[in-house]
């Protein structure tokens, strides 16, 4: 489950429990329509609360980022888990936005909106 808020040119999307295709759809809507009005965007994701995602979510989300990947100016990810900061890493190389990585919320926020 996921929940998403929007200010200004940031999506901000926390996951809870399971990533599931039907909530990455619903990711996938919300930044395809931002960057039509606002060019750029900014997300925060924040993962703490993430279990897992499904396979067809890691699939949605490389094909996602090979067609969209300029869409996006900076992403936070806040998460402790190593293998999802490896993870972001990874996006890195296939989209042209700052990633950073981040334990906590307010050191995720402040870095956006600065």
């Amino acid at each position: 489950m996921i929940t998403i808020q929007e200010a200004d040119n940031l999506i901000s999307v926390a996951v809870f429990g399971e990533f599931t295709l039907a909530d990455f759809k619903e990711f996938e809507e919300q930044v395809l329509y931002k960057s039509r009005v606002d060019s750029k965007v900014d997300v925060l994701f924040d993962w703490r609360d993430m279990l897992d995602y499904t396979v067809d979510v890691a699939w949605e989300d490389i094909k996602f980022i090979r067609e969209h990947g300029n869409d996006f100016r900076r992403i936070a990810i806040i998460t402790d888990n190593q293998w999802r900061a490896w993870a972001a890493w990874v996006f890195n190389l296939f989209v042209d936005a700052d990633i950073r990585v981040f334990s906590n919320y307010a050191d995720a926020k402040a870095w956006l909106e600065a």
